[in-house]
């Protein structure tokens, strides 16, 4: 179980509550104890965040805290090469000259 403390990251899915069909990702700002719930069931309240990390909506989540998930690692970006400047491709190589070289 994900202990619930102010900016801890969650993922939401359909198992923490039914309204979360399609799941999210969101950054818990408090628990609202004050609230009176079933046993096993939380209002949080907080953001959700989208895939670049940035809030874009706050909302008021009803939940069961113990089916959180943490968030899912994002993928490492495979590195990208850098592309072949164009005075070091093959087509642009100098070739020997057969001319005799000029006197200066």
């Amino acid at each position: 179980m994900i202990t619930l403390r102010a900016g801890v990251l969650v993922y939401v899915t359909r198992t923490a509550s039914p309204q979360f069909v399609k799941p999210i990702l969101f950054r818990l700002i408090r628990v609202r104890t004050e609230w009176i719930t079933y046993d096993g069931w939380a209002w949080l309240d907080g953001y959700q965040i989208n895939a670049k990390g940035d809030a874009v909506a706050r909302r008021l989540i009803y939940v069961q805290p113990a089916e959180l998930l943490p968030p899912e690692p994002t993928p490492k970006a495979a590195p990208t090469r850098r592309p072949v400047p164009a005075s070091r491709t093959a087509t642009s190589r100098r070739v020997p000259s057969t001319r005799p070289p000029r006197p200066r």
